[in-house]
């Protein structure tokens, strides 16, 4: 009896102890609140408070957009990328793959870049970064790999490049072409072609030949093309010429 009596009168106690602490949290808090700074300023809180009352979640900055370079591209990447699909679901990014000839002893440049649609496109940036300096004693062999041909506004900035650097020529194979029904879209490529630009859709082999030069792979790892490649390229051939005649 003894035992149990003892046993009773512990749970009270633990009981009385858990419901006078809450209490006296509170009131500390409270008190700490209503605190004046040392001073003088008011209390920071954690958040903005709304109009009713409640504290706002702060809202993070995300880092400025930059353009990503490399030399290889991911596998997986370079199959989801540059598949020449007619309809290009959840392919918000322009993956540019270079080559560039100066004739001289240094050799091709070449690497990639990327970008999300996001401040200056791949296109432009590969002027701003690849070739900075411009020499016209120079002839430059440019030659791109892209998953899609160039926006509107890409294309009117590549063919004022074209016009001021004459000793510049360029190739463009696509992967795909970007919003080719768009009546803008088709004047830029227009443009392109009128400042010398060549235009042309990427050929099965093009797509062999991307994959052994520009992505990261090990020498037994195969590149299998897609089934529809030919007919998706024949598809959108024929439409680029269509545009461009």
């Amino acid at each position: 009896m003894a035992d149990k009596s003892r046993s009773a009168q512990r749970k009270r106690e633990k009981k009385e102890k858990e419901e006078s602490e809450p209490a006296k949290n509170v009131k500390e808090v409270k008190e700490e609140a209503e605190k004046p700074a040392e001073n003088g300023a008011a209390p920071e809180e954690s958040g903005e408070a709304a109009e009713n009352g409640e504290p706002q979640v702060e809202v993070m900055e995300l880092p400025p957009f930059e353009i990503i370079t490399g030399d290889r591209i991911d596998p997986f990447m370079f199959k989801f990328q540059f598949k020449n699909v007619e309809y290009s679901s959840g392919r918000n990014k322009t993956f540019l793959c270079y080559l560039v000839d100066r004739g001289s002893a240094e050799g091709l440049l070449r690497g990639y870049m990327e970008d999300e649609h996001i401040g200056v496109h791949a296109e432009e940036a590969f002027f701003i970064q690849c070739l900075p300096e411009y020499d016209p004693a120079v002839k430059y062999t440019v030659t791109w790999y892209v998953s899609s041909s160039p926006c509107a506004a890409c294309a009117a900035k590549i063919a004022e490049v074209l016009k001021a650097r004459k000793s510049v020529k360029l190739s463009i194979f696509a992967a795909r072409l970007f919003e080719w029904e768009e009546p803008e879209i088709q004047a830029g490529l227009k443009t392109l072609h009128a400042a010398g630009c060549k235009l042309r859709m990427m050929k099965p082999l093009d797509f062999s030949y991307t994959w052994d030069t520009f992505v990261e792979s090990d020498e037994e790892e195969a590149f299998n093309l897609w089934e529809d490649c030919k007919d998706n390229y024949e598809y959108y051939h024929d439409k680029l010429a269509d545009i461009l005649q």
